[in-house]
């Protein structure tokens, strides 16, 4: 390495004597100010031409396929009202999470389908693929949604029986006699 900087004199030589030096330099080492650049970036929204964002929530063997678009709050989970759906309010709360840490509970209706796994597991994918269209639709969302947790996808799932085995760690009864 012939060309190494062991001064600040080297380094301002390597960079072309571009560095500003100070205006006093006879007490003291010279000191090189750099600028700090920042760069934002903006993201546009991803909507569609009906006025919508979409987005694919997963959780255990459930996947939802969602639709947010303005409106008045209504949540629509596979034709069916959220109420008749989900009947268990702790559900309708997971549902509700994305807009209330958003700030935005009321201002969008929600389209969702949804297949596989239980009623747990189609509540949390709603909620993955909710607080991923939000972020779809108002990038500046994203901070907050990732805050919570809400846009990673929960890799969680049942573990497989093996053989030998009652399921899938369990063993069978010991038996003595």
């Amino acid at each position: 390495m012939a060309d190494e900087a062991n001064s600040l004199e080297d380094l301002k030589e390597l960079t072309g004597g571009a560095a500003a030096a100070p205006a006093s330099s006879e007490s003291g080492p010279e000191v090189i100010q750099a600028a700090e650049v920042i760069e934002v970036v903006h993201v546009d929204p991803k909507i569609d031409d009906l006025g919508r964002s979409y987005a694919t929530g997963k959780r255990k063997n459930a996947i939802a396929r969602v639709w947010i678009k303005p409106g008045s709050g209504k949540i629509t989970v596979n034709g069916r009202d959220q109420e008749t759906y989900f009947a268990r309010p702790v559900l309708r709360m997971i549902l509700l999470q994305p807009f209330e840490v958003t700030e935005r509970v009321g201002q969008f209706d929600v389209i969702c389908t949804v297949k596989g796994g239980g009623l747990s597991g189609q509540a949390g994918a709603v909620r993955h693929g909710v607080s991923k269209a939000l972020t779809f639709y108002e990038p500046a969302l994203r901070p907050a949604l990732k805050a919570e947790g809400f846009l990673t996808r929960d890799s969680r799932v049942v573990e497989r029986k093996k053989y030998g085995r009652a399921k899938a760690r369990r063993s069978f009864q010991f038996s003595k006699r």
